[in-house]
């Protein structure tokens, strides 16, 4: 029964999904004349179902989560809507035809145990902040350079202990990192498209209802459909809130224990101060020193 429920569960999610891509996309989009009168916003199912060469009857129980697919048919479907890479793989993980498609576990294991070796490895980058996440972007493990640059998790309540509630709703941390928004948003269209692949984990759950409470004025963000991968970047940060904000490229690394862990890490980048009206120019004379 339990894998029963679990693959309803996964149907319903590729649904909704695929209902909230084809809502986003004019007829334009996809060489399809505009009409004046047109009541629907986005595509018609009708519209999908041709595009994808299927009967308009089962793409509808598609959206409805009460039919399995073919990969093939699935991938005719991400093509009529226009998915790009990530959203097309998130389909076919939710469709059961890609790695990461999971049956429903228990919920997230906030403060799971951090291997040992994950431990060392941090440990050893002295100067470049890293803190393994959990499934749900709970904050397990840190090494000494984090606490240098961010708050001390330590001094947090393990309930507050999650980074996307931090950046959103905690002052000293959108301090540090001043550019928080466009972080947030990646992180949790990644936190999505792991949280679709496990529809019976009810961390994803609780913490987006926690997120809509600490942030109600963000709630566009917590109800959107969108999924991606998390890309490298350059981010602008103020160690412990202090100036002048100095460059590091921030990634996440993959890690497959604990279960679906991540390693958030940051390294800094050549900083070049910027002047100050102090500074002599290019070519000054020293102090003391007449000018011809």
């Amino acid at each position: 029964m339990a894998g029963h429920t679990a693959t309803s569960a996964l149907r319903s999610g590729l649904g909704g999904f695929l209902r909230a891509h084809r809502e986003r996309l004019s007829p334009g989009d996809v060489g399809l004349p505009v009409t004046a009168r047109r009541r629907t916003s986005g595509l018609r199912r009708e519209e999908v179902a041709a595009l994808s060469g299927v009967s308009v009857a089962w793409y509808t129980w598609l959206e409805q989560g009460r039919v399995d697919t073919s990969r093939q048919v699935l991938d005719a479907v991400a093509r009529a809507l226009r998915l790009d890479d990530a959203s097309h793989r998130h389909a076919l993980a939710l469709a059961g035809f890609a790695p990461g498609a999971v049956e429903a576990t228990g919920p997230s294991a906030v403060g799971a145990a951090v291997e040992p070796g994950l431990l060392d490895m941090i440990g050893r980058w002295p100067d470049s902040p890293a803190v393994v996440l959990g499934t749900a972007l709970d904050l397990l493990a840190w090494n000494r350079a984090y606490v240098d640059v961010w708050p001390d998790p330590a001094e947090v309540p393990d309930e507050r202990r999650n980074l996307l509630l931090l950046l959103v709703g905690d002052a000293s941390h959108q301090r540090v990192l001043p550019g928080w928004e466009s972080v947030v948003v990646d992180l949790y269209r990644q936190l999505r498209s792991r949280s679709d692949r496990r529809p019976g984990d009810a961390g994803f759950q609780l913490l987006t209802a926690r997120l809509r409470d600490a942030r109600a004025d963000l709630d566009d963000w917590w109800g959107c459909r969108s999924v991606g991968d998390f890309a490298p970047r350059t981010v602008d940060v103020s160690p412990r809130g202090a100036r002048p904000l100095r460059p590091y490229d921030m990634r996440l690394l993959l890690n497959p224990q604990p279960q679906d862990a991540t390693v958030l890490v940051m390294t800094p980048k050549v900083f070049t101060p910027p002047a100050t009206t102090d500074s002599p120019s290019p070519g000054a004379p020293a102090p003391g020193v007449p000018r011809p």
